[in-house]
C-alpha cells in the first residue's frame, strides 16, 4: 500500500520538500533510513563509520519545553485542532491551530490561548475545545519546629477545564461561577463523559463542599453545573455507556486498593466488580472500555482466574457474568483499546515490543502496517481519534528517536498530514534501540532494549531497570534512556521474569525470586549486550526506579565485580520492613493487599532468610562500589525511610550517598 505524504513544516523542512513529495519515507528524509540504523546498532562498537558523524543533544535540550501538546479531530471528521507552544526564548504562549480536513495542506487558522500551561485539548462540539490547564499553587506555611517557627511552603498543582469557542475565541472556566469550589478544589479538571449525543455538555467529577465526590453536568457554554449524582468521600471516577453512569472507582482509606463498582443502566446499588492494588494499576488486571453491543453488558479487558493474559470480553452489568475473549493474544496482555467518536470498539492494543493492533475490521491492518512502513517500523504508531466513518485519524506516533508527532491519516485518500512535533530534538541526533533476544543461564529466553549512542560509539554500558515489578519497557521514547545515550552510555533495559506484560505465567516466574532469578536475568542481558556489541565489561553500571531502584541496590550487593556504579531511585532497601508497612496500611478484611505482596516477595513466618537474603540494606558491607540515593519526601508507596535506612545501614559501614527531599509521589509501578 501507497501512502501520500505532505510534511510542509517542522522536522521534515532541512530535509526537502522535494525528497518528501517524491514519496521517501520519513526515515529515508532523515539521511537514516531503517536499515542503516539497524546497521550501526547491530554493528561491533568500534565501527567507525560515522563515529564522529553524529553530535548528541546537549542535556539541556531534552528538558525545553514542548512545542505541540495535542492534536485532535472534531466529531464531525471534518476539522482538525493543533494545540502548540509558539513562545520563544523560553517564554510559553499557546494557541490552537485550526486545519480543515478537506484540505490539510491549506492554510490553518490561528486561535490564542495565552500563557497557560495545557495538558489536553479535547472536542466538546463542533465550535467548542475543551482544555486542561495545569496552574501552579502554594501550599503549606509557617510550622512549629521546637521554639521557632519554620516555614514549610511547597508548590503543588492545580487543574481547571476550559472550553473555548473557535470562533470568538471567548474562553468559559467549568463550574466557573462557583467561587467556593474553585478555591478549595485542586482537581476540577476532569471530565467523565463527553457526550457525543448531548454536544452542550460534559460529565465532571469534582468534590462537593461536604467532601463527597459527585458527577455533573456541565454546560460547555456557560460552565455552570447541575449535579448528576453523589459519590462517596473515597470515588476517583465513573465510567459511562450513552451518557448513563454503570461503573464507578473507589479508592479504599488509606489508598492501598481500588474497587470497581458497576451497576446496570445506571440503576440499583452498586456492586463490586473487581479490586486492584493501587501500586499495580500501571498493568491492571481490570480495563474499562466501554459500550458493548449487547443491551446490558460492558466491554472490559480482565484477566479471569486460571487465565494467563488479558483478554477483551463482555461484561454482563446484572450477572457480573464474563464472556469468551473477543480479543486475547498468547504470552501477551491487552495494554488499550482503541474507540472511534461514537464509542464503538475498533481494536485491541498490545506491545510486541512495539504497538500493534488487532482490528475488529481486517482491513484496517494493512493501512496499519503502511503507516509502520512511513516510519521505519521504528516508531509506535498509536491511533487516538477516530471520525464514525472510520476513515479519519489523529496518528501519535512515538519512538526511541521520536518523543512524538503528530499527523491526519485519510484512509481514502492514503494520505498523511504532518501536523506537528513534541520537541525540537532531531531525529538524526538521538539515539537508535533495538530488542535482542537473550538466552538465560537457566535456558529460557526474555527480550531486552538496548539504546546505542548516537554512532554506536563504544563506551559505558548502564542496565536501566523498570519499576512495578509487573510493568514493562516498550520500544518508544524513553527520555532516560536517551539522555544517558547522549553522554555516550549504551542503555540495557531487561524484561525480566516478573515482569508483567507478558501474561501471569511470565510474572510469576519472578515470585519469590527478587534476589536471585530477576536480578540474573538482569545480568544475563548485560552479558549478552556486552559480548554481542564488543563492550567494555569493566563499565558498566546500574540504574532505576522504585523496583528498579531495589535491583540497582541489590545488584550492587550481588555483584561487586560488575557494577562501578549503582543509582537507586524511591527504591526498597529492606523486604522485610516494606511487607511489616504494607501490612499496616492494608485495611481490607482480608488482607487482599499484604496477601498480594507476600505471593510476590515472600511470606515474613516461612520465608525469612531468604527475604533477609535479599534485602540490600541488611547487606550494605557487601557493596563496594558508590552508590546514590534519591527519593522524594512525600512518597506514599515506597516509604523514604527505606533510602534514609539504606543510607546508614544498621552494623553495615556507610555504602552510599543520599540525594533527598524531592517532593512528589513516586510509585512501585516504576519509572
Amino acid at each position: 500500500m501507497t501512502i501520500r505524504i505532505n510534511a510542509p513544516s517542522g522536522p521534515f523542512r532541512d530535509a526537502g520538500i522535494e525528497s518528501l513529495r517524491a514519496g521517501l519515507t520519513r526515515r529515508g528524509l532523515l539521511g537514516c533510513g531503517a536499515g542503516a540504523a539497524g546497521a550501526v546498532l547491530l554493528g561491533a562498537a568500534g565501527d567507525a563509520r560515522s563515529q564522529d558523524a553524529v553530535q548528541p543533544h546537549a542535556l539541556a535540550e531534552f528538558f525545553q519545553g514542548n512545542q505541540v501538546a495535542a492534536a485532535a479531530l472534531s466529531p464531525s471528521g471534518e476539522r482538525v485542532a493543533v494545540l502548540l507552544n509558539i513562545g520563544e526564548g523560553g517564554a510559553r504562549r499557546m494557541v490552537v491551530d485550526l486545519i480543515e480536513a478537506s484540505d490539510p495542506s491549506g492554510p490553518r487558522r490561528r486561535v490564542p490561548v495565552g500563557d497557560f500551561d495545557v495538558e489536553t485539548l479535547v472536542w466538546a462540539n463542533e465550535r467548542r475545545v475543551m482544555l486542561r490547564l495545569v496552574i501552579p499553587v502554594t501550599g503549606g506555611g509557617n510550622t512549629p519546629v521546637g521554639r521557632g517557627i519554620a516555614n514549610r511552603t511547597y508548590e503543588i498543582l492545580s487543574r481547571r477545564m476550559v472550553s473555548m469557542d473557535l470562533e470568538t475565541g471567548e474562553h468559559t472556566l467549568m463550574f466557573g461561577n462557583e467561587r467556593v469550589r474553585l478555591r478549595e478544589s485542586l482537581n476540577l479538571g476532569y471530565v467523565v463523559d463527553y457526550l457525543a449525543d448531548d454536544p452542550g455538555h460534559v460529565l465532571m467529577a469534582a468534590r462537593e463542599y461536604s467532601g463527597l465526590v459527585a458527577l455533573h453536568r456541565v454546560n460547555v457554554d456557560t460552565g455552570r453545573a447541575e449535579l448528576v449524582e453523589r459519590g462517596s468521600q473515597l470515588t476517583l471516577d465513573w465510567s459511562t455507556i450513552n451518557g448513563v453512569p454503570v461503573m464507578r472507582r473507589d479508592i479504599s482509606t488509606r489508598g492501598s486498593f481500588i474497587n470497581i463498582f458497576v451497576r446496570p443502566n445506571g440503576q440499583g446499588r452498586w456492586r463490586r466488580a473487581w479490586r486492584q492494588p493501587t501500586a499495580q494499576l500501571a498493568l491492571a488486571d481490570f480495563l474499562w472500555i466501554g459500550a458493548s453491543e449487547r443491551p446490558g453488558h460492558a466491554l472490559v479487558a480482565a484477566r479471569l482466574e486460571n487465565e494467563d493474559v488479558l483478554s477483551v470480553r463482555d461484561l454482563d452489568l446484572e450477572t457480573l457474568e464474563y464472556g469468551p475473549p473477543r480479543a486475547s493474544r498468547p504470552g501477551l496482555d491487552v495494554t488499550a483499546t482503541l474507540r472511534d467518536v461514537r464509542g464503538r470498539y475498533m481494536a485491541a492494543a498490545y506491545y510486541s515490543p512495539r504497538l500493534e493492533y488487532d482490528f475488529v475490521d481486517a482491513s484496517l491492518g494493512a493501512h496499519h502496517r503502511a503507516m509502520n512502513g512511513f516510519f521505519g517500523d521504528e516508531c509506535n504508531v498509536a491511533l487516538s481519534d477516530v471520525d464514525a466513518a472510520h476513515n479519519r485519524f489523529i496518528i501519535r506516533a512515538s519512538g526511541p528517536r521520536d518523543a512524538g508527532s503528530w499527523y491526519l491519516y485519510d484512509k481514502a485518500a492514503r494520505h498523511f498530514e504532518y501536523l506537528g512535533a513534541r520537541t525540537l530534538l532531531d531525529t538524526r541526533r538521538l539515539s537508535p534501540a533495538q530488542a535482542v533476544q537473550v538466552s538465560t543461564r537457566d535456558g529460557a529466553t526474555i527480550e531486552a532494549y538496548v539504546t546505542a549512542p548516537p554512532g554506536g560509539r563504544p563506551g559505558p554500558v548502564i542496565a536501566l531497570v523498570h519499576g512495578g515489578p509487573e510493568s514493562r519497557d516498550v520500544l518508544g521514547w524513553d527520555r532516560q534512556a536517551q539522555v544517558l545515550a547522549a553522554q555516550g552510555w549504551w542503555v540495557v533495559q531487561p524484561q525480566f521474569r516478573g515482569s508483567g506484560g507478558f501474561g501471569l505465567a511470565f510474572a510469576s516466574q519472578g515470585w519469590k525470586r527478587w534476589g536471585d532469578r530477576m536480578q540474573e536475568d538482569v545480568e544475563d542481558s548485560l552479558a549478552h549486550v556486552i559480548r554481542e556489541r564488543g563492550l567494555d565489561e569493566s563499565r558498566v553500571a546500574i540504574m532505576g526506579t522504585s523496583y528498579g531502584g531495589y535491583a540497582a541496590l541489590m545488584g550492587a550487593v550481588r555483584r561487586p565485580d560488575l557494577y562501578k556504579a549503582a543509582i537507586s531511585i524511591c527504591g526498597l532497601g529492606d523486604l522485610a520492613d516494606s511487607l511489616a508497612y504494607d501490612r499496616r496500611d492494608d485495611e481490607s478484611a482480608d488482607g487482599f493487599v499484604y496477601n498480594y505482596w507476600v505471593n510476590r516477595i515472600g511470606d515474613p513466618r516461612t520465608d525469612a532468610a531468604a527475604i533477609a537474603a535479599a534485602s540490600p540494606r541488611l547487606r550494605a558491607a557487601e557493596i563496594d562500589c558508590p552508590v546514590l540515593l534519591v527519593h522524594g519526601v512525600n512518597d506514599r508507596i515506597v516509604q523514604v525511610h527505606q533510602s534514609r535506612q539504606m543510607h546508614e545501614p544498621a552494623g553495615g559501614r556507610q555504602a552510599v550517598g543520599l540525594c533527598g527531599g524531592l517532593r512528589g509521589g513516586a510509585r512501585r509501578l516504576g519509572g
